[in-house]
């Protein structure tokens, strides 16, 4: 099967020489106004830093509380005033069908922040992203981040 990707209309690259950097990234992201209702791909490999990333962000937007990965659970819901955010995890997502059964379609439907990592083993079924963000691990804690807007929506939240 031949998935249709959403053409990327700007791309930026941004070091993260340590764990601040990626907490700074989040923070300025978080202030932007187009993210309340953005779809964000992670892309990375293991240990790349996609879910540190999501709790920076979370943390930057008010989220108090533990943040768990969702790699058991597919998605963990957050609700702020105003703000609801869906982190999914699909790297354990097998069979379309767990999209429907699951209700995922309805929540990507629904107004609010979506993370997604691994989407690729969703792409069958996941919308257009808004923008994409692909984590590279480099040496010790330094990251190297290739930003990908999609949409106009995504080209506003570039760095």
């Amino acid at each position: 099967m031949l998935i249709a990707h959403a053409p990327i209309l700007e791309t930026r690259s941004v070091p993260w020489p340590d764990e601040a950097a990626c907490a700074d990234f989040a923070a300025a992201l978080a202030r932007r106004p187009a993210l309340r209702d953005a779809y964000i791909e992670l892309h990375g490999p293991l240990g790349a830093g996609k879910t540190t990333f999501v709790r920076h962000l979370l943390r930057a937007l008010g989220v108090q509380g533990r943040i768990k990965s969702p790699t058991y659970a597919v998605v963990e819901p957050y609700t702020l005033p105003g703000l609801s955010i869906s982190h999914f995890d699909f790297y354990r997502f097998e069979d379309p069908r767990e999209w429907v059964d699951a209700g995922l379609r309805d929540l990507f439907e629904a107004p609010g922040l979506k993370l997604a990592e691994w989407p690729e083993k969703a792409a069958a079924v996941l919308p257009p992203a808004d923008l994409r963000l692909t984590i590279e691990p480099g040496d010790g804690d330094r990251r190297h981040v290739t930003a990908e807007a999609l949409s106009e929506r995504g080209r506003a939240l570039l760095p």
